[in-house]
């Protein structure tokens, strides 16, 4: 979504500097975000402006005409900030715009709510306004690295763009005091603006550092989704030489009863998976009525519902399996399990957990009837 302000608004973004101190071998505003470069985000929130000015370094020319494909006005930017700022000014000069915002290319996270809380304070009578957060930790001053002092933080404000004006009052501020200034409002003050304070926000952050990058990914991603699920499975005992655990054949002297493969530890796991996902389980999916999943082998539905969590843009944090028996030992073919379940699930081994337990001689895996199996799985999306 993105803000529609009244008929005479137009934004000016600024993205002329060179933003050094960010690295990289582009200016940062010309870096990657997720999928597309830190501008092209801070555009977007400005989508629903009649008018948008895009001030930008002349080298940069060809790279606003190819992001914006013919969208906004593409301005070239002057010696400082206040030059640029000033040239975007003068593009709307004579024209029906009657306020203005001016926000910085390298916050690409500015939110509707903090464009919105501008455009109101202008639109009803303001004839400056910018947001702002109150400063809240302890102030120091420093040499040589120490504490030389301290000051009230009373009254402080940490200042963010938009930073909106009437356009003919800023306009005749530039004018008025060429000299650059740390900030729009900084030079409509000098010409006697009074200026409103609006909300700002923690994470209308500006780019400046190369840390800075990690933390806009963060908030990009939003809220973490994490599932858990978990996954309970019984098999009997039957006729056979062998039992299938976790995808590992077992030399052992009965075999277990199931429509598949019987392998218990891996129906669990993949219960896990559907219940996370709030899929059912592997009947849903492969019922049993179905012939053609007679003897299959479970990695079959294992992969399925692997799958199926990365559609869904999860990824595995961790599965824990417990397998409950007298009997085989599963201690000795307890690496093999994990590497089996990695593979067949593309995850790394490192991730999955096979143990087991008895039940003390107690029940039916005490008599020595069956198995069971117990399993976890953690789901992330970022």
């Amino acid at each position: 979504m993105s803000v529609t302000p009244p008929t005479g608004f137009a934004a000016i973004i600024t993205a002329a500097g060179r933003g050094s101190r960010a690295g990289g071998d582009r200016p940062k505003q010309w870096c990657q975000l997720g999928d597309r470069p830190v501008l092209a985000h801070t555009l977007a929130a400005f989508s629903g402006f009649e008018r948008v000015v895009l001030v930008v370094h002349p080298d940069d020319m060809a790279r606003a005409i190819a992001l914006t494909c013919g969208s906004v006005t593409i301005v070239t930017g002057g010696d400082s900030r206040a030059a640029s700022v000033r040239a975007a000014l003068e593009s709307l000069e004579h024209s029906d715009i009657t306020h203005v915002l001016i926000h910085d290319g390298a916050r690409p996270l500015v939110s509707d709510e903090v464009i919105s809380g501008v455009v109101m304070a202008l639109s009803t009578g303001a004839e400056a306004a910018a947001p702002a957060v109150p400063v809240t930790d302890a102030l120091w001053r420093g040499e040589n690295q120490r504490v030389c002092g301290t000051a009230s933080r009373e009254g402080l404000y940490r200042a963010q763009t938009p930073q909106g004006f009437a356009l003919e009052a800023i306009l005749q501020a530039h004018r008025n005091h060429p000299q650059d200034a740390a900030d729009d409002v900084e030079l409509a003050r000098r010409s006697g603006i009074e200026v409103a304070i609006t909300p700002g926000d923690e994470n209308n952050l500006k780019i400046t550092y190369p840390a800075d990058f990690a933390r806009a990914e963060r908030l990009l991603r939003g809220h973490m989704d994490i599932r858990l699920g978990n996954g309970y499975d019984v098999h009997a005992f039957g006729p056979g030489d062998h039992v299938w655990l976790c995808g590992v054949q077992i030399p052992h002297d009965a075999g277990l009863v199931g429509h598949s493969d019987a392998d218990v530890g891996m129906h669990a796991l993949t219960d896990a998976i559907y219940g996370a996902l709030a899929e059912g389980d592997i009947g849903r999916h492969f019922p049993p009525s179905d012939p053609q999943w007679k003897g299959a082998d479970s990695a079959i539905f294992l992969r399925h519902a692997a799958e199926l969590a990365r559609k869904r843009g999860f990824a595995f944090g961790n599965a824990d399996i417990t397998l409950i028996c007298e009997a085989p030992k599963i201690g000795p073919h307890a690496g093999a399990m994990q590497d089996r379940l990695a593979a067949i699930m593309d995850i790394d081994a490192s991730r999955i957990s096979v143990k087991a337990t008895t039940s003390e001689r107690l029940g039916f895996t005490g008599r020595r009837e069956g198995i069971a199996a117990i399993a976890t799985i953690a789901l992330i999306k970022e």
